[in-house]
């Protein structure tokens, strides 16, 4: 399961994108302009340009904005109707649709704008299908948890069975002896913009995207 070549991850990776951006007052997250793009678009495409087995993306049902910010984005489009439960429906259902022989799979947040295509393959290299880890995180360069994460193949049937808005949190609890923490740089992995509060703070630290 390592990565193959520089640049490449080898089993699919998961965006989520179903949220309701709840905490941002009516506007979408999701939507915010950063780098030019949709906050979504630019994270496909980041995603996309490592990929090496697809990008599979939770989405509200169509119709809804966040489609035709990924028009002529070659993703795969997993709709989640009953994505007002919260995360775990978005989970369920995008990990349900992954190919039956996936390896492993990368699961990134649609809301963190900091995260590069280099954190991605830096965190695939980390995987290896020997040893008994299950679980390959990103921490942020003081060893702090976040995101995106890699599940072994081996717990996607958990995945499957998630109920309510907790995330994975079980399942990494549940098996916190095989989780390795992979630090990528500064404080990354743990920042993401689900307020209007967070992103007044990225933009005016990041004027430029």
């Amino acid at each position: 399961m390592a990565a193959e070549r520089a640049g490449h991850v080898p089993f699919p990776i998961v965006l989520l994108g179903a949220g309701g951006s709840t905490r941002m007052g009516g506007a979408d997250k999701l939507l915010e302009p950063v780098d030019s793009l949709p906050l979504l678009r630019r994270q496909a495409d980041m995603a996309l340009s490592v990929a090496g087995a697809g990008v599979y993306v939770a989405l509200p049902p169509a119709p809804h904005p966040r489609h035709d910010a990924l028009v002529d984005c070659d993703v795969v489009r997993v709709e989640v109707p009953d994505a007002r439960e919260g995360m775990n429906a978005s989970l369920r259902r995008a990990f349900a649709a992954l190919p039956a022989d996936a390896p492993a799979a990368m699961l990134l947040l649609g809301d963190q704008p900091d995260i590069r295509a280099r954190d991605l393959v830096r965190l695939a290299t980390a995987v290896n299908a020997g040893g008994d880890t299950r679980i390959w995180r990103a921490a942020t360069e003081t060893g702090a948890p976040g995101h995106p994460i890699v599940f072994h193949a081996e717990l996607f049937e958990e995945i499957m069975q998630l109920q309510g808005d907790e995330g994975a949190k079980s399942i990494v609890k549940s098996n916190a002896h095989h989780v390795e923490l992979i630090q990528i740089l500064g404080d990354r992995a743990r920042r993401d913009l689900d307020t209007p509060e967070a992103w007044a703070a990225w933009r005016a630290e990041n004027p430029d995207r």
